[in-house]
């Protein structure tokens, strides 16, 4: 089986694929696992000038592999390592450009958040869907709502609603969609522009930005993670993974909703 998740670094441009498109690139142990390891990789690469975080398939990041979350308890979910991820790609010295052909849901737009820019094609499509299947979008909102206009914020994380990547710029979540053939052009564009600054100076103004946030984002992580998995394993939460997995409604989905098939 070849792995998941790739590195290739290229004239000072370090670029880490997620390749499990037949999973929606969610973040099974196998992602998460290479996903670190090339981030790590990357940022101790000398050469490595940008990191560039992209993928295969229509979809970028589908988010947590609810399948893997089916039945286990709040210690043994997988978003128990996910605040490592999203603080390792946060605090990378080396700035992270995400590039976007494809959906992000859920854990991947977390992902998506904790970059320094976002450069996503006009047709990419994005939601905030944890409350639907019953969990909530905890660990990722310690880098989404810095990024996010609050009432946005209130508006996507409460309903769950399927929103496109103009509305992604209007509210700060991404840097900027562009037409699906321009892509590639304009992110390797903002690498060509990030490769100008000083490496310790690009290091050194992040870290004046990211003190700029406030709140420390261990302890933040802390607190939400342990919110995330005690729903990830809650009656509720597991119910909600077991309907989606089984493409059905929720039980909590009122009679005569449209979600039923009834409405």
């Amino acid at each position: 089986m070849s792995e998941p998740v790739h590195l290739e670094v290229a004239r000072g441009v370090a670029t880490i694929t997620l390749d499990s498109p037949t999973n929606r690139n969610a973040l099974s142990a196998a992602v998460r696992r290479g996903l670190l390891d090339h981030l790590r990789t990357a940022i101790d690469d000398p050469g490595a000038r940008v990191i560039v975080l992209t993928h295969t398939g229509t979809v970028f990041c589908a988010g947590m592999d609810l399948k893997e979350a089916t039945g286990a308890g709040a210690d043994a979910q997988g978003v128990n390592e996910f605040p490592r991820i999203l603080a390792t790609i946060w605090d990378s010295p080396t700035p992270v450009v995400a590039r976007l052909a494809g959906t992000a849901r859920a854990g991947g737009v977390g992902l998506v958040a904790a970059c320094d820019l976002a450069i996503a094609a006009d047709d990419v499509r994005f939601a905030f869907s944890e409350v639907r299947i019953g969990v909530v979008p905890a660990v990722i909102s310690v880098t989404v709502l810095p990024r996010v206009q609050a009432r946005a914020a209130h508006e996507l994380l409460l309903t769950g609603e399927v929103f496109d990547a103009a509305r992604a710029a209007t509210i700060g979540l991404i840097t900027r969609a562009v037409p699906a053939a321009d892509l590639d052009a304009e992110v390797a564009a903002a690498c060509e522009q990030l490769a100008l600054g000083g490496p310790e100076a690009l290091a050194a103004t992040k870290q004046v930005l990211l003190r700029a946030r406030g709140d420390d984002m261990d302890a933040e992580f802390d607190r939400m993670l342990a919110l995330s998995a005690r729903h990830f394993a809650s009656e509720e939460g597991q119910e909600g993974i077991a309907a989606f997995v089984q493409k059905r409604p929720a039980r909590w989905v009122p009679d005569g909703h449209p979600a039923r098939g009834d409405g």
